[in-house]
């Protein structure tokens, strides 16, 4: 069968970068990051995130084929911020949320073992 093996879509190779940063040469304070071995999931998350800093100015995402296992986020700031700046910011305000989702849901699990 031509099918990939399934560990292709979220190993990320030997040598290979899991992300990327590549700057706009036309436009000021824009750039765009390749994340290898991700989809849909990580992409709209990180794009809403992104759209949440007053200093973006655009932030999207594409998955350049169905058999490439990368997204292309797309970011462009205000003189304020680079998009270095708001997407690690992004990153860092994801990594807090999914923190504090965890923790409340490790509490209610916790709180309802005891009641059975």
């Amino acid at each position: 069968m031509n099918a990939p093996d399934r560990y292709e879509r979220f190993v990320v190779p030997e040598g290979t970068k899991k992300v990327s940063y590549e700057r706009d040469t036309k436009i000021i304070n824009a750039a765009s990051f390749t994340v290898e071995r991700e989809d849909h999931t990580i992409g709209n998350i990180l794009r809403m995130q992104l759209h949440r800093d007053e200093n973006v100015l655009f932030a999207g995402y594409k998955l350049p084929h169905p058999l490439q296992y990368k997204i292309i986020v797309r970011v462009h700031t205000t003189s304020q911020s680079s998009p270095m700046q708001a997407y690690n910011q992004a990153i860092n305000d994801l990594d807090k949320e999914l923190d504090h989702l965890r923790n409340a849901f490790e509490t209610e699990m916790a709180k309802h073992s005891r009641d059975y």
